[in-house]
């Protein structure tokens, strides 16, 4: 039989050098920095929603331009809030540097997690606020809860990507059983160039679809991502409810979520481009060993999550009599 080598593209390892060392200096002015940065994010938060309360008096006294400006202003907060540190964007980044996703499943993905959290701001306010009249203090308590709670959601996800990348379950996932059967490898099988038009008789890479997990993983993106509400959305709609323009609560926090989504979107398009980059130069071999290698990031990726959770969990405000929900976080 006649045998081909894998071709591998040469690796600039001056170029790699390079890139480490920006990526070293930029990480050293995120951690110095990081404090900075977050207390920024929530002035910058509070700035943008006096805006917002503005237009809504606005509204309120039949100055429509001000309705305008309300959903306008709303999608804009979305869109630079979502800037800011949150756990949408990790979870995102994290489950598409882990599960080679179809780009335009990514954003799906994206845009229901995002409405998600804008649906849950409306029914935590909804349910609470205008059904059982909660207090601000009581409304409070529960939104340290709801946040308590999204946080162990979260390390759920974390620790379900660390069950599947070790295989356990009874019906192994498709990631396992694309491993090949044996550790070693025969020099033939090295030597011989594996693609989907060899006609070997043996399936030899997984395709993109056995690599996401299926719609249950996509179902545990979403909802980590939406479970916890966004707090400029609940606040703007604690204050329409407080004023009797609860409608146009709902409408200014939903166009906080679509700004976000639109922001997360543009996220995991880079993060998108940017595996598939890595997967591509990267030769025949690391496709060879693409298996093993989604196994190893997934591992990695359950490990940030839990790690992110644990942060999340101990840094939720405590409980404030007045409600204060701007430094909560999305």
């Amino acid at each position: 039989m006649r045998t081909q080598a894998v071709k591998t593209t040469p690796i600039n390892i001056a170029g790699l050098g390079i890139g480490g060392l920006l990526l070293a200096a930029l990480l050293y002015l995120f951690v110095r920095h990081w404090a900075e940065f977050v207390q920024y994010c929530i002035n910058f938060q509070i700035y943008m929603h006096r805006y917002l309360v503005t237009y809504l008096l606005q509204q309120q006294n039949h100055q429509y331009h001000g309705g305008v400006m309300l959903v306008l202003g709303s999608f804009l907060y979305g869109f630079l809030h979502s800037i800011g540190p949150g756990h949408g964007k990790f979870v995102i980044t994290t489950y598409l540097a882990t599960h080679r996703q179809q780009l335009n499943i990514s954003r799906v993905i994206t845009l229901f997690g995002s409405l998600l959290q804008g649906v849950m701001a409306v029914l935590f306010v909804l349910i609470l606020a205008v059904i059982f009249n909660f207090s601000m203090g009581d409304l409070s308590l529960s939104r340290y809860w709801v946040e308590k709670g999204s946080a162990v959601f979260i390390a759920c996800f974390g620790l379900m990507l660390l069950l599947r990348a070790s295989g356990w379950r009874l019906r192994r996932s498709p990631v396992i059983r694309a491993l090949p059967a044996s550790p070693r490898l025969s020099a033939a099988t090295v030597a011989h160039h594996h693609d989907e038009n060899c006609h070997c008789g043996h399936k030899h890479l997984p395709n993109a679809n056995e690599l996401t997990g299926g719609w249950r993983n996509a179902l545990w993106v979403i909802t980590a991502i939406g479970i916890r509400p966004c707090s400029g959305a609940i606040l703007i709609l604690v204050f329409a409810n407080a004023i009797g323009m609860f409608t146009w609560g709902v409408i200014a926090a939903m166009s906080m979520a679509l700004g976000t989504a639109l922001s997360i979107m543009i996220l995991a398009t880079l993060v998108h481009h940017l595996r598939e980059r890595f997967i591509n130069t990267s030769g025949a071999l690391i496709n060879f060993y693409l298996p093993q290698a989604t196994r190893i990031a997934m591992i990695l990726g359950g490990i940030m999550l839990l790690l992110f959770a644990l942060i999340l969990f101990s840094s939720v405000i405590p409980v404030s009599a007045n409600g204060d929900f701007i430094t909560a976080g999305c």
